[in-house]
């Protein structure tokens, strides 16, 4: 590939610099568009829809769990992304993967394996370090509920972030500026699309969504109080 355009977008300038330089090693001539943070990467995507590799780092300013990975995925689904992190967790990583990443390349991996990962994503393929390699016993139900989880547009994204902050219809119709009536029926979608019945199962399960730890993303079980409009 000559000349590919890489956005990296990670919120500490020494390691933005090393990866900077691994990346003109591996990719000579490559075009390096860098974010500090969530809202200027938006911008940075927006702006380079020819994009050919997004380098994202999961904890920076404006991001909140895998809520950066889900939305850009949604939204850009033809760019390819790998999350370059701190985090080596197998749960971690198999999260991230079952959300849409390309790859899961660990800040603590070699100039080798940095290169290894960029190649195989830029050939259209998925990569993590061998040795993080996760078994058949993974846990299967987690990827089928991120993958539900996943299969919401960025609009009901936004509205499931924000039942995980307990507010209710008519104040998440204040803050994206839309009708109670359609963030009901964006509620009533989220719900059907995640496989459960009530409101406050999805602000639960938002919650651990959004905290990017490595436990289990399974449904809440049900509750018994009434839920609130």
């Amino acid at each position: 590939m000559n000349e590919p355009l890489v956005l990296l977008a990670d919120d500490h300038p020494l390691f933005r610099a090393a990866l900077r330089e691994t990346l003109m090693r591996v990719l000579p001539g490559a075009r390096v568009v860098e974010s500090s943070g969530v809202a200027e990467l938006q911008a940075a995507v927006q702006a380079h829809a020819d994009a050919d590799l997004l380098l994202l780092d999961l904890r920076m300013p404006g991001a909140q769990g895998f809520s950066t990975l889900i939305e850009l995925r949604a939204q850009h689904p033809a760019l390819p992304i790998a999350i370059v992190s701190a985090e080596e967790d197998p749960g971690v990583i198999r999260r991230a993967l079952d959300f849409g990443a390309s790859a899961f390349i660990p800040k603590s991996s070699s100039t080798e394996q940095i290169a290894e990962g960029l190649r195989a994503v830029l050939d259209g393929d998925t990569w993590v370090p061998p040795e993080l390699l996760l078994g058949s016993s993974a846990a299967d139900a987690d990827a089928e509920l991120a993958a539900r989880v996943a299969s919401l547009t960025p609009q009901q994204f936004r509205v499931l972030t924000l039942l995980a902050d307990g507010r209710l219809n008519k104040q998440i119709g204040g803050d994206l500026d839309i009708s109670e009536a359609t963030i009901k029926a964006h509620v009533t979608a989220i719900l059907r699309k995640l496989g459960l019945s009530r409101r406050t199962q999805a602000a639960v399960l938002a919650q651990r969504l959004l905290s990017a730890d490595s436990g289990r993303l399974s449904p809440p079980e049900p509750v018994d109080e009434a839920d609130a409009d």
